[in-house]
C-alpha cells in the first residue's frame, strides 16, 4: 500500500500520541507500544518505509534526535546526588556493570557467532536500563522501599553511564576501522575522538552554563538556546572528528547539570513535549526499519539471547553487586528479576547500525533486531511477572503512611515539618524556584518542577507515600494533581483544599465531586485562610490524649482556634480529617495534629495545663510541640 510523505509522517504522529495515550492509561512503558506499532505499520502492513520516506537524511535526523536524548539523560546526572549513594548501587554501576556486559557480550558472540566488535556492542547497549522503563514499573509492583531506591537509582544513573559506555565502544570500533586493524592507528584516531569529544564537551558546558547563569539569555528563550546549543556541540565536533558528537553532547550535558548556579529543571521540563516528540518518532520509524526475515532467521536464538540476559547474566551483576550487604535473599531476587531495557537501547543501536553497516560489518542489522528483542521482551515479561513475585517474597511495600504535598508554600511547608517531625515521610512539589530554597532550608524534600509534568514521572521519589494534598495555592493545579495521583494512590487518598472561589461559585460552576478529590481537613478552610491565619503567628502542635487530659480538655483548652488536621494513632497510622474530629474518633493514645491560632490574651501561657498531657515529646510546657 503506497502512502505520500505527507500521509507517512502525519501517520506516524498519529500512531505516537496513541501509543503515548495507551502507555498512560495501561501504566506501562511506552517504548514497548511505540516498537509494537513501528513492527506492524513498517515491515507487518507495508505502510511506512522510512528509508523511502527520508532517503539520506534518515541518518542525520536519526543521530540529531538521539543526541537530544542523550543530552537530556546526562542532565540527570548529578555529582551530589551520587555522594550518599549506598556501595550497593556503587557496585552495580561498575563491577555489576562490567560482569554483565562481559558475559553479555561472550554468549552473544558464541551463540550467534558475531564478529567480537559487534558483540562488545550489542553487550553495551542492553546493559543500560532508564527511569522511563523503570519508574512505571515500580510505581505498578510498588516494593519495599530499599528495592525501590536500588532500582530507581541503577536506572537514573546508568542511564547517561550507560550511553557514556556505548558511546566509547562505538567510538573504539570506528577507531579500528579507520586505523586498519593497526593499534597504533586505532589508538591515535581513538584518542582523538576521546580529547575532542571531551574538551568540547567540556568547554561547550561550561560556556553555555555561564550565559544561563549570567542570565545573558531572556527565559523565554533558555530552552531553544540549550537545544540548539546541543545541535551545534554536535555538529561541529562530528566535523573535527567523527564519530565524537555523541560523545561531546553527552559530557556537555554531565557538566552543565554539575555546575553551579545553573538551574536545568526549566530545560529538562521544556524537553518533554520535544521528548515525546522525537521519542514517538523515532523509535515507530525505527522499528518500522526492522526486517522480519531477520527475526525469523534468528528464531531461538533471539529467544536464547534474552534468556540468558534475563536469567544469567543480570544475576550475576546483581549477586557480584549486593554479595556481603544486609539485602534478604527475597530482595535479591527481585532485583535480579527487575530490568526492562529502553530508550538508551533503542536509539543508539539503530543510529550505530545503520553507520557499522556503511562501515562493511555484516550482520550490523541485527544489532537492531536484538535489541528490539530484547526490550519487548523484559518489558513484557517483567511487567506481567514481577508484581506476583514480589508478593510471593512477601517484599511489597505495606500501607505506606508518607505524604506528598502539592506546593511548598509557607502553608505546605508548616504542615510538612510537622508530620516530619512526627516521624511521617513528606514530599513537597513546587515550580517556584523560591518556594523550592525555603522548602530544603527548613530541611524538607523538595521536587523542583511541576508535579505534574512528564519529569515529575521520571525524578519525582514516591517510595514510601500513601496519599497525596493539594495545598498548592493553585486551585487548578490542585485540581490536576487530584487527577495525576489518584491513578497512583486511589481516590480515597487524594485530598484537595477547597477554594474560597469554589464556596462561593453556583452549581454550574463546580467541579464534580468526583473530579476535585476528597475535601481537606474541612470545607470552610481555604489556603487563604491558612496563609493568614500562619501569617498573624499560628502554630502547628501535636497533643496526645489520655485519661488524664482527654479530648474534651483539648476542645475546652483550645476551642476554635484550633483546626484539627491529622489524627494518629499508637500505631503510628495517620488519618487525614476532613472534617472536625468527634469524641468516638479521639480515643486516649491519639495525636491530634492540629493548627493552633495565637492566643493574644496570653491566658493559656498562665493557664497551666498539666505537664507533657499535651506534648508530643514528653517535655513539659504549655506550648505542645509548637513550630
Amino acid at each position: 500500500m503506497e502512502h505520500g510523505p505527507i500521509f507517512s509522517l502525519a501517520l506516524v504522529g498519529v500512531l505516537g500520541l496513541a501509543s503515548q495515550w495507551l502507555a498512560w492509561w495501561l501504566r506501562l512503558p511506552a517504548i514497548l507500544f511505540l516498537l509494537l506499532t513501528g513492527i506492524v505499520i513498517g515491515p507487518g502492513l507495508g505502510w511506512l518505509h522510512p528509508d523511502q520516506l527520508f532517503g539520506e537524511l534518515l541518518f542525520p535526523l536519526v543521530s540529531m534526535a538521539v543526541a537530544v536524548i542523550l543530552f537530556e539523560g546526562s542532565l540527570t546526572l548529578k555529582f551530589n546526588e551520587i555522594k550518599g549513594m549506598e556501595s550497593t548501587v556503587w557496585r552495580m554501576l561498575s563491577l555489576g556493570l562490567i560482569a554483565s556486559w562481559v558475559s553479555i557480550s561472550l554468549f552473544t558472540s558464541w551463540l550467534l557467532e558475531l564478529d567480537w566488535h559487534l558483540s562488545l556492542l550489542f553487550g553495551a547497549l542492553v546493559v543500560v536500563t532508564g527511569p522511563t522503563v523503570i519508574v512505571p514499573m515500580l510505581r505498578s509492583v510498588r516494593p519495599n522501599s530499599r528495592i525501590t531506591n536500588i532500582l530507581r537509582w541503577e536506572s537514573i544513573l546508568i542511564d547517561p553511564l550507560g550511553a557514556l559506555l556505548v558511546v566509547l565502544v562505538f567510538n573504539f570500533i570506528v577507531a579500528d576501522a579507520n586505523g586498519g586493524n593497526e593499534w597504533l592507528a586505532v589508538a591515535v584516531v581513538f584518542s582523538k575522538i576521546l580529547v575532542i569529544g571531551v574538551a568540547l564537551g567540556c568547554g561547550a558546558g561550561y560556556l553555555c552554563g555561564q550565559v544561563l547563569r549570567r542570565q545573558l539569555i531572556p527565559g523565554y528563550l533558555q530552552n531553544v538556546f540549550a537545544l540548539i546549543a546541543v545541535f551545534a556541540v554536535f555538529a561541529l565536533s562530528d566535523t573535527l572528528e567523527h564519530e565524537s558528537g555523541l560523545l561531546a553532547v553527552t559530557i556537555m550535558g554531565i557538566w552543565l547539570a554539575n555546575m553551579a548556579g545553573v538551574e536545568t529543571e526549566n530545560i529538562l521540563d521544556f524537553k518533554e513535549s520535544l521528548s515525546i516528540l522525537l521519542i514517538s518518532g523515532l523509535f515507530i520509524l525505527l522499528a518500522a526499519r526492522i526486517d522480519l526475515h531477520d527475526l525469523i532467521t534468528l528464531g531461538w536464538q533471539a529467544i536464547a539471547v534474552l534468556a540468558f540476559i534475563h536469567f544469567i547474566a543480570r544475576p550475576i551483576k546483581i549477586i557480584s553487586s549486593t554479595f556481603g550487604t544486609d539485602l534478604t535473599w527475597q530482595e535479591k531476587t527481585l532485583i535480579s528479576w527487575i530490568g526492562p531495557r529502553g530508550i538508551i537501547a533503542a536509539a543508539v543501536s539503530a543510529l550505530f547500525a545503520l553507520r557499522l553497516s556503511q562501515l562493511g560489518y555484516a550482520n550490523a542489522d541485527l544489532l537492531v533486531t536484538l535489541t528490539f528483542v530484547v526490550i519487548i521482551g523484559t518489558v513484557v515479561f517483567q511487567s506481567l511477572t514481577a508484581k506476583p513475585l514480589a508478593q510471593l517474597l512477601g517484599v511489597v511495600e505495606q500501607a505506606p503512611q508518607g505524604t506528598l504535598l502539592i506546593g511548598a508554600n509557607v502553608v505546605s511547608r508548616t504542615i510538612a515539618q510537622e508530620l516530619q517531625k512526627n516521624g511521617f515521610d513528606v514530599r513537597l512539589a513546587d515550580s517556584y524556584r523560591s518556594n523550592v530554597r525555603l522548602g530544603r532550608m527548613a530541611g524538607l524534600r523538595v521536587f523542583h518542577g511541576n508535579p505534574v509534568s512528564r519529569l515529575a514521572e521520571k525524578e519525582l521519589d514516591l517510595v514510601g507515600l500513601g496519599r497525596m494534598l493539594g495545598v498548592s495555592q493553585n486551585d487548578e493545579l490542585n485540581l490536576l494533581a487530584v487527577q495525576r495521583y489518584g491513578r497512583e494512590f486511589g481516590k480515597k487518598r487524594v485530598y484537595a483544599l477547597p477554594s474560597q472561589a469554589s464556596l462561593r461559585k453556583g452549581e454550574r460552576e463546580q467541579v464534580a465531586e468526583e473530579l476535585a478529590g476528597l475535601t481537606l481537613f474541612s470545607g470552610d478552610v481555604t489556603f487563604a485562610k491558612l496563609a493568614s491565619l500562619i501569617a498573624q503567628g499560628a502554630e502547628m502542635r501535636t497533643t496526645s490524649i489520655s485519661d488524664e487530659f482527654t479530648f474534651e480538655h483539648y476542645q475546652q483548652q483550645y476551642g476554635s482556634r484550633a483546626i484539627p488536621m491529622f489524627l494518629m494513632n499508637g500505631n503510628k497510622k495517620l488519618t487525614v480529617l476532613q472534617e472536625k474530629p468527634t469524641a468516638e474518633q479521639v480515643s486516649s493514645g491519639t495525636r491530634i495534629i492540629a493548627l493552633v491560632q495565637a492566643d493574644n490574651s496570653a491566658k493559656e501561657r498562665g493557664s497551666g495545663e498539666p505537664n507533657a498531657k499535651g506534648n508530643s515529646n514528653g517535655k513539659s510546657g504549655n506550648k505542645e510541640n509548637g513550630h
